[in-house]
């Protein structure tokens, strides 16, 4: 297995490009374990990434809920509807605030990748005999991991007050297989961001664009209830079928088209933001 402490050699990019599939995931455990070690000395980015979901999801559902509970159109999922308010629009926002807090992920995985790139680190793996792609699957795969334990703690927060979802066994390992692909889609984003950003202070800048996406779909409120030319964006982004999909599957609302646009949306992003990467990675190590 490649180790980091390698002494640098002349032709390590060249080797890089060359190494063989095995050699190829070697790097990418190796850069894997390196990340899982850098989030748990460096808490600060996950605590985060917890928080102000948990945050957002007691305020809305203790502060807002009753009012916009009551405001919602028919039923939310099978026995919600008589109860209404806060009950309603807890069940009805939960999806969305899982979204919100894969979309904040991206924010931390911008910052780490900026760090790397200022600090040296990415100049050293550079001149090392690892793939380059192993470099960036490492910040990938690490924060798809960081990104589904801080979805499954928030999930817990929300059955703790009162979420109750009615999805079978297939169908949590279908919510599980999407929330995960959403992660590994929007952590390739926040990777290009990051390699993007001039500097580790702006790093988190741009990912904020992805964390606004929820709000601006199905996520808190019906894109019925919003003025036309927001309704036009909102039904047809991305984040709008990925919120739909998993209250599909969690709540038993129908699906319509919308697990075939989020699995769409997850290949496109997913090959943008690793041709991106890629393409930012090359251009900065010929440097």
């Amino acid at each position: 297995m490649t180790t980091l402490d390698t002494a640098p050699a002349p032709s390590g990019r060249r080797a890089a490009s060359t190494r063989p599939p095995t050699h190829v995931v070697a790097d990418a455990v190796t850069m894997l374990h390196r990340n899982l070690l850098h989030m748990v000395r460096y808490p600060g980015l996950s605590v985060f990434t917890i928080v102000v979901p948990v945050v957002f999801l007691l305020m809305l559902v203790f502060v807002f809920g009753g009012t916009l509970g009551a405001g919602l159109p028919g039923a939310v999922a099978p026995g919600v509807e008589a109860t209404g308010g806060r009950a309603a629009y807890l069940a009805y926002v939960m999806p969305g605030i899982l979204l919100v807090t894969i979309a904040g992920t991206a924010g931390g995985t911008a910052t780490t990748v900026s760090m790397d790139m200022t600090e040296g680190i990415t100049a050293r793996f550079r001149t090392m005999a690892i793939s380059r792609a192993a470099v960036l699957a490492g910040h990938v795969l690490g924060n798809t991991i960081q990104a589904l334990i801080a979805v499954a703690l928030v999930l817990v927060v929300g059955i703790a007050i009162g979420f109750r979802p009615t999805a079978s066994p297939v169908e949590w390992l279908a919510v599980a297989g999407l929330l995960a692909a959403i992660a590994f889609t929007v952590t390739w984003l926040g990777v290009g961001m990051g390699m993007q950003a001039k500097s580790v202070e702006t790093a988190s800048n741009l990912p904020l664009i992805l964390s606004l996406l929820p709000l601006l779909g199905s996520g808190f409120v019906p894109t019925a209830s919003m003025p036309d030319a927001l309704q036009g964006f909102a039904d047809y982004q991305p984040f709008t079928p990925f919120i739909e999909t998993v209250r599909g599957l969690l709540l038993g609302t129908p699906f319509g088209s919308n697990p075939a646009l989020a699995i769409g949306w997850c290949v496109l992003l997913t090959v943008v933001g690793f041709a991106w990467s890629i393409a930012l990675y090359e251009r900065k190590s010929v440097r």
